[in-house]
C-alpha cells in the first residue's frame, strides 16, 4: 500500500469547505485507493463511525442501481439520521446519469461532506466548475512520483530505480510485479481493455486503428514539437488520411483520459504564447514505452517527459519557452534566430527556467544550454538539470546546475 501522503494531506485539508471535492486523473492512477481506503482510514482512526459514511463504487456492477441518479440521491437522504457530520464518497461519478444535479442537491445538505473521483476531464474538470459555480473543489492525482517509488523500494540503488521508473512508469499496481513478463503484460492489457476502450466507447470512434496509430505517433514524439497539421502529413506519409480536425479531436480525447499533457510556446521576451506548434508528454512512461513495444528508449526524451510529470505534479503551469537571439552565421552576418527554453515554470509569482540536459560532456555542450538561459533579462531562477548525480552548482552568470536524483527527490529543489 502506497502512503500518496501528499494527496491525503490534501484530502484532510479541504474537509467542510463546502464544495464538492473532485478527484481527477487517469484510471489506475490511484484514486479509489486514496478516497476508499487511505481516506476513509483516516476518517475512521480520527473518530468518524462507519455509518456516518456513504460510500459508492459505479464502477463495480453490483452498485449498479445507483447510477440512477433518483435512486442513488434518495438513498443518501435515507442514510443521513443525525445532525452530525456525513461523508459521501462516490467513485468514477461520471458513470452516473445526471451526476452534477446530484452533486448540486448534496451542496444543499449541510451536514454531507462530498467526495467523488472520476477519470475525465471534460465531464469533471470543466463541467464541474462551471456547473457548481465555483464550488468545485479539483484534487489532481497522478501516478507515484520517482520519490515515491523510491521510498517504497528503499533498497534499489538510484541507477537501478531510475531505471525501472522510467521503463514502467508510476501505475501503483505495475509496480508490485516481480517479473518484466508481468509487468508488460499489465500495461499492454491496461490499453487495450481500459484506456482505448473508455476513449473508443465515450465518443463513438469508429475507427480504432487510426487512433491507435496516432497515439504510436505522439509516443514516438515526446519533446518534439509537433501539431495537427504535421501528424497529418505522417498519416499520409504511411500511406493514411486522417485529417486535422480529426486528430485535434482524438488528442483532446486523450487529454481528457489524462493520458497525454500538452504544453504550449511561450515566448518570453514578447511575454504571450504562439499558436503552434506545441510538445505532448505522458502522464505515465509505462504506458508510453508499452505502446510503442518497449523499443524507443532515448534516456533524453524520457528524462524531460519525467521532470515535466513532476514540474505539474509539483502544482506548477509548464509551458516551452521561446527565446529570439541574435546569433552568427556561417558567413558571419547576424541573423535572429529562436532557441529553445525547455520548461517555463510559473506558480503564482514564483517563475523558473528549466533546461533538461542528460550530459554536459563538453564546454560547448554547456554553452549550448545556458545560450537561451543568457538571453532571458529578468531576475527569475535559470536551472540545468543533468542525469548526472552532482553537487550542485552555481556559475558567474547565477544560472545553477543540479543533479536529476536532487531535483526528483527534493520536493523544495528548485529553491535550493
Amino acid at each position: 500500500m502506497f502512503p500518496r501522503r501528499r494527496y491525503l494531506e490534501m484530502l484532510i485539508n479541504h474537509r467542510h469547505n463546502g464544495m464538492i471535492k473532485t478527484i481527477t486523473g487517469a484510471r489506475r492512477c490511484g484514486k479509489s485507493v486514496l478516497l476508499f481506503t487511505l481516506f476513509r482510514n483516516w476518517l475512521q482512526d480520527n473518530g468518524v463511525n462507519d455509518d456516518h459514511i456513504i460510500a459508492f463504487e459505479l464502477d463495480d456492477r453490483r452498485q449498479k442501481r445507483f447510477r440512477d441518479p433518483d435512486v442513488c440521491l434518495e438513498y443518501i437522504t435515507q442514510r443521513i439520521k443525525d445532525d452530525d457530520m456525513y461523508y459521501l464518497l462516490i467513485d468514477e461519478v461520471q458513470m452516473m446519469d445526471e451526476f452534477e444535479d446530484v452533486l448540486n442537491s448534496c451542496l444543499h445538505i449541510s451536514n454531507l461532506d462530498t467526495y467523488v473521483t472520476g477519470s475525465n476531464s471534460k465531464f469533471l474538470s470543466s463541467d464541474i466548475i462551471t456547473e457548481f459555480r465555483g464550488r468545485g473543489d479539483e484534487i489532481r492525482i497522478f501516478p507515484l512520483s520517482f520519490s515515491e517509488f523510491a521510498e517504497a523500494f528503499p533498497d534499489k540503488s538510484w541507477e537501478r530505480a531510475w531505471s525501472e521508473y522510467s521503463t514502467y512508469g508510476g501505475l501503483p499496481r505495475v509496480l508490485l510485479y516481480e517479473s518484466e513478463k508481468d509487468k508488460k503484460q499489465y500495461l499492454s492489457t491496461l490499453w487495450r481493455k481500459t484506456y482505448t476502450r473508455d476513449i473508443v466507447e465515450r465518443y463513438k470512434i469508429q475507427n480504432t486503428t487510426e487512433l491507435d496509430q496516432l497515439i504510436g505517433f505522439v509516443a514516438s514524439s515526446i519533446g518534439s514539437l509537433t501539431n495537427p497539421h504535421k501528424l497529418a502529413n505522417t498519416f499520409t506519409s504511411k500511406g493514411s488520411k486522417l485529417s486535422e480536425v480529426t486528430i485535434s479531436q482524438y488528442l483532446s480525447y486523450l487529454e481528457d483520459a489524462f493520458l497525454i499533457e500538452k504544453a504550449e510556446r511561450y515566448d518570453i521576451r514578447g511575454k504571450q504564447y504562439l499558436s503552434t506548434p506545441y510538445k505532448y508528454y505522458f502522464v505515465d512512461l509505462g504506458l508510453r514505452n508499452i505502446k510503442i513495444g518497449m523499443r524507443q528508449y532515448e534516456e533524453t526524451h524520457i528524462m524531460e517527459n519525467v521532470i515535466y510529470n513532476e514540474l505539474v505534479r509539483r502544482g506548477y503551469s509548464v509551458d516551452v519557452g521561446v527565446v529570439e537571439i541574435r546569433q552568427k552565421n556561417d558567413k558571419g552576418d547576424y541573423a535572429r534566430v529562436q532557441t529553445e527554453v525547455d520548461f517555463v515554470v510559473n506558480l503564482a509569482s514564483e517563475r523558473y527556467y528549466i533546461q533538461s540536459a542528460f550530459a554536459l560532456p563538453t564546454k560547448e555542450k554547456q554553452e549550448q544550454e545556458e545560450r537561451p538561459l543568457r538571453h532571458i533579462d529578468d531576475s527569475f531562477k535559470k536551472i540545468i538539470i543533468v542525469k548526472e548525480d552532482i553537487l550542485l552548482r552555481r556559475n558567474e552568470a547565477g544560472i545553477v546546475t543540479m543533479g536529476l536524483r536532487e531535483f526528483l527527490t527534493n520536493e523544495n529543489s528548485l529553491n535550493l
